[in-house]
């Protein structure tokens, strides 16, 4: 009989628990598949006693995930914790300095440490995966690791939260503010403990920044991620983007330029007719482009017990059946240091603002624009609110640098009755 994959799993939470009813559930087919038997041998997580509706009496407990990684009769552990440092850390790492395989769902960790662990595997032989980390269940990271392996890839994007895509598209399908809907959202439990780790755009960046070093053969750079939550978006937004002809969303985009390398996680505007203006719910989509390959699309859900532990088994097969590829797709010492553009790429932007009524006003925004340089392709007015006219510009390409020196001029034209509103428009 050939050798079982032997698994230690650290943390039992939704998705620890869901790899384990996969591993009971599934175990011929998964034998099948592998050529080998894959079972658990030991577990650890914070609370013994508590009911997860499975069995864990066959699996030895160790209530120290460092221990669980040191054990010689592991050879793949399991890091599902969570946390970008402590006992995921360091079990991580123990676990590789042993020479162990780890499979991961840990972004965070990744994120911050990503670089480090790839070398600390590859130094001993071992190998680290964490299709888990980003978007859920789509395969995300084995189609850039593996599938699209021949492409210089030119551009990644995607909508990597999916409880941000919830909030937005709930606010537009019902008409209820942001914080109407945070509330809900929060009470529906799909918010973090800590929830700017989502509205913030935190976790959606964690994704992006490895993502980018896969793309693109960078070091993993997640400082350099530039974030913006969906706090400022309100119901105005959407209804006005919408009669324009878009939707809003929290947009991951990263792409090597010239001048180096642009992570953005942003509040954008997409066209409503596009794979991503079409996306609703807490569903995430990744759009890849490469020079060979062209535009794909990913979609699929983002998180749930069921997805992310599918994308667990996932790397695990993988390993089972004696797949071994780098962490971010090449040799982690070929990673090369990033150089993170000082700005975006030029593009459209939407600007909302309420003007006052005083003659000349509008002619007065109208020119400051122009004397940034930046020219209007469409504009709307609506009817007054309280002494004040609402106007939509959609501007030309541009930068965001000139975009910003004409809010600041738009600040001293005296017609502005709230400060200007502005997105991104990006080209999908």
């Amino acid at each position: 009989m050939t050798e079982p994959l032997r698994l230690g799993i650290a943390g039992l939470g939704t998705v620890g628990t869901g790899v384990v009813k996969i591993v009971r559930r599934k175990a011929a087919l998964l034998e099948a598949r592998a050529g080998r038997p894959v079972e658990i041998v030991a577990v650890s997580a914070r609370n013994r006693d508590k009911d997860r509706g499975v069995s864990l009496s066959d699996y030895a407990w160790e209530d120290d995930p460092v221990a669980l990684a040191k054990r010689d009769d592991v050879d793949v552990f399991v890091e599902l914790m969570g946390g970008s440092d402590g006992p995921a850390k360091a079990a991580t790492e123990a676990a590789l300095a042993a020479g162990k395989d780890v499979v991961t769902a840990n972004k965070a960790m990744l994120a911050h440490h990503g670089t480090e662990l790839a070398q600390l595997a590859e130094d001993h032989q071992g190998v680290l995966r964490f299709e888990a980390a980003v978007a859920g269940g789509i395969p995300v990271i084995k189609a850039l690791t593996e599938s699209l392996a021949g492409n210089e890839i030119t551009r990644v994007l995607g909508v990597m939260n999916g409880t941000c895509n919830y909030i937005l598209t709930r606010m537009e399908s019902a008409g209820l503010p942001y914080d109407t809907v945070f509330e809900e959202a929060n009470q529906l439990g799909y918010l973090e403990a800590d929830p700017n780790l989502d509205v913030g755009g935190i976790d959606a960046g964690h994704k992006l920044s490895l993502l980018a070093s896969i793309a693109f053969g960078t070091q993993v750079a997640f400082d350099d991620v530039q974030l913006e939550g969906i706090g400022c978006i309100t119901i105005e937004d959407i209804r006005q983007a919408a009669d324009m002809g878009y939707k809003i969303k929290l947009l991951g985009v990263t792409q090597m330029t010239g001048r180096g390398l642009e992570q953005r996680m942003t509040p954008c505007l997409v066209p409503d007719t596009s794979p991503l203006g079409q996306l609703d719910g807490g569903t995430n989509m990744v759009v890849i482009e490469g020079d060979e390959v062209g535009q794909i699309v990913l979609r699929g859900p983002g998180a749930g017990e069921g997805p992310t532990a599918s994308a667990v088994m996932g790397d695990i097969m993988d390993i089972a059946r004696g797949l071994r590829v780098s962490t971010f797709g090449r040799p982690a010492a070929s990673l090369a240091p990033v150089t993170a553009a000082l700005g975006a790429t030029p593009a459209p932007y939407y600007l909302r603002m309420a003007l006052m009524d005083k003659p000349g006003a509008l002619a007065k925004i109208a020119t400051v624009l122009g004397e940034a340089g930046i020219s209007i392709n469409r504009m709307r007015q609506y009817g007054h609110i309280e002494d004040a006219a609402p106007v939509l510009i959609v501007t030309h390409k541009t930068t965001r640098a000139d975009l910003d020196r004409a809010l600041e001029a738009m600040s001293g034209t005296g017609v502005l009755a709230n400060d200007p509103v502005a997105l991104r428009i990006e080209d999908v």
